[in-house]
């Protein structure tokens, strides 16, 4: 089958393996994320690595659009819902993800996770479960707990990685090594668990050669079966963080514009898989948070010149991948 069919008959004419395709296809309609907070810490933070966090981590540990940690998750649940449902046609037949994103959602006692997880889970209105962590934190109770929720509904595990490359990984306080993300990749795939890698394009100091070798990477694990799906998240400057306080000081004056980021999503597309879902492609840093760059915080622009410009020049996701 030639690639303009493949887009045409997979991919609903998207030049690129969307997740709301992917959705669509699995559970026959479009489904909705709701953004929950745990109210869980990182070892990155409470001084078991570091106190300071990732470089550029916020206060609300990348959940600034989860609901507020002091409500039940059956409440934020509903909260969250809402505010959905308001924009939407009356009537409409919708159903959830449940998207734990504030910090390090496997970082807690088993006890609580089993908890908050259960509830999330069985919410008559939710048929996934999907939970942001570090391969770093995802003992064997932890992955005997969603081994069983993974039997009620799909679990999915959001890995963040970042990058491959080491200088940056310890700019960034990571925290990990490489041989830590493949261990936590393996063990998840040996207990049947959907797993998501989480990257982020404009680091900086990292070349276009040196992303396109990240986008390799997650292009064999999928190719081997271990990864299903991939954000690929442009880096935002926020305000409270030690990145932050490095551009306001004129420390750091790399930011990418908008046209520089659009070529570079598009090489990363023609160079990954076309099985491989692409979760993200660009990301939403808060507005009262943002200092750069501040194009971003229009992403429906940002995606309809993504989609225009990779049909002028006749461009689809593994284009370029061997």
């Amino acid at each position: 089958m030639s690639d303009k069919k493949y887009i045409k008959k997979f991919w609903n004419e998207k030049p690129y393996h969307s997740l709301d395709y992917e959705l669509k296809k699995t559970f026959g309609k479009k489904l909705y994320k709701l953004s929950l907070n745990g109210g869980m810490s990182c070892p990155n933070r409470d001084g078991t690595l570091d106190s300071r966090g990732c470089i550029f981590c916020s206060n609300g540990g990348s959940g600034d659009f989860a609901a507020p940690s002091n409500l039940s998750i059956t409440d934020q649940i509903e909260k969250a819902k809402n505010l959905i449902i308001d924009k939407l046609p009356a009537n409409m037949d919708i159903e959830y993800i449940a998207y734990f994103q504030a910090f390090t959602n496997t970082y807690a006692p088993i006890e609580y996770l089993e908890k908050i997880y259960n509830q999330a889970i069985n919410h008559p209105d939710i048929v996934a479960l999907s939970i942001a962590t570090r391969p770093d934190c995802l003992s064997d109770k932890v992955l005997s707990l969603l081994k069983d929720l993974n039997t009620k509904k799909p679990v999915w595990i959001e890995l963040g990685l970042q990058t491959i490359h080491k200088d940056t990984a310890k700019w960034m306080r990571r925290g990990y090594e490489l041989p830590v993300f493949e261990d936590a990749v393996w063990r998840l795939h040996t207990i049947g668990i959907t797993v998501i890698v989480h990257t982020i394009l404009g680091l900086p100091n990292e070349t276009k050669d040196d992303i396109l070798k990240t986008m390799t990477y997650i292009g064999k694990l999928h190719d081997d079966g271990l990864v299903s799906g991939i954000k690929l998240q442009l880096l935002h400057i926020l305000k409270g963080t030690e990145l932050g306080q490095l551009y306001l000081e004129n420390k750091l004056s790399y930011t990418l514009s908008m046209n520089d980021y659009i070529e570079l999503i598009i090489t990363c597309l023609e160079h990954l898989p076309k099985g491989l879902v692409i979760h993200r492609l660009t990301g939403d840093g808060p507005k009262k948070l943002l200092l750069a760059p501040l194009w971003s915080s229009n992403k429906k622009l940002v995606l309809n010149t993504l989609h225009r410009t990779m049909k002028e020049l006749d461009s689809w996701q593994g284009k370029h991948y061997a």
